[in-house]
């Protein structure tokens, strides 16, 4: 039998154009004072789990949340390691617009009223649509055709979770390991791992999203967890 491999996945904390409800894909802003608070707190409610690696995106809104988690879990001397596969989608000319606006523009291409029947549609378990034909009407709708599709997406950040694999299976032991990436580009990870319909609302910032691999096979344990930055907010 082999290793068993626990990922925590995190959503990074709380940054300025979060705030502001403008999209923010590769561009990048610093976390806000309840950013910070919120990664402490998850810090202080992972400090009984003893990670034995930690990676996050190239962004620096993850590189400061996942070193705020390791200094309030103890484990501030474990080295971080950067992977630009684990970055947010690139939102190509919507980068820092409202986000609502680009809501708007996707509802209306899909043949939405409005952008909130859109979201209801998507984490409604009964309905067909997911954050799959979300994502390429924005690549479509992009003027500047940068914005990246789901295909894209997906394929970069289980190759990002693959390569992490093969590195922490090399001598057998069971491990947990320490991600700190972004909402969207989490979710369509975990959607390649069969996890497109436990979601029923996007992922909050500091929230933990468990994945075990096993035997060759990745299990979806929970997913928009917030009872670990609760933990450490009670502590």
């Amino acid at each position: 039998m082999g290793s068993k491999i626990t990922f925590y996945i995190v959503r990074h904390g709380k940054t300025i154009l979060n705030t502001l409800n403008k999209v923010q894909g590769w561009s990048d802003t610093p976390l806000t004072k309840e950013g910070i608070e919120v990664a402490e707190n998850l810090g202080k409610g992972l400090k009984d789990v003893k990670f034995s690696s930690a990676f996050c995106s190239d962004l620096r809104r993850t590189r400061e949340t996942i070193n705020i988690i390791l200094k309030n879990s103890d484990q501030k001397e474990l080295p971080v390691t950067e992977k630009p596969e684990l970055r947010e989608i690139c939102f190509g000319a919507y980068e820092t617009a409202l986000a609502t606006e680009m809501f708007k523009d996707v509802a209306l291409y899909l043949h939405y009223t409005n952008a909130q029947d859109l979201f209801n549609d998507i984490f409604d378990k009964n309905k067909e649509i997911t954050y799959k034909e979300a994502v390429n009407t924005i690549s479509i709708l992009d003027p500047m055709k940068m914005a990246e599709d789901f295909n894209t997406v997906e394929k970069r950040t289980h190759k990002a979770l693959s390569d992490i694999v093969q590195i922490e299976s090399k001598n057998k032991e069971n491990k947990n390991v320490l991600i700190v990436s972004h909402g969207l580009s989490i979710t369509l990870m975990l959607h390649n791992l069969g996890g497109k319909r436990l979601f029923v609302k996007d992922l909050e910032n500091a929230s933990v999203c468990k994945v075990v691999f096993e035997d060759g096979k990745y299990i979806i344990e929970s997913v928009n967890d917030m009872s670990y930055a609760e933990k450490g907010k009670n502590s």
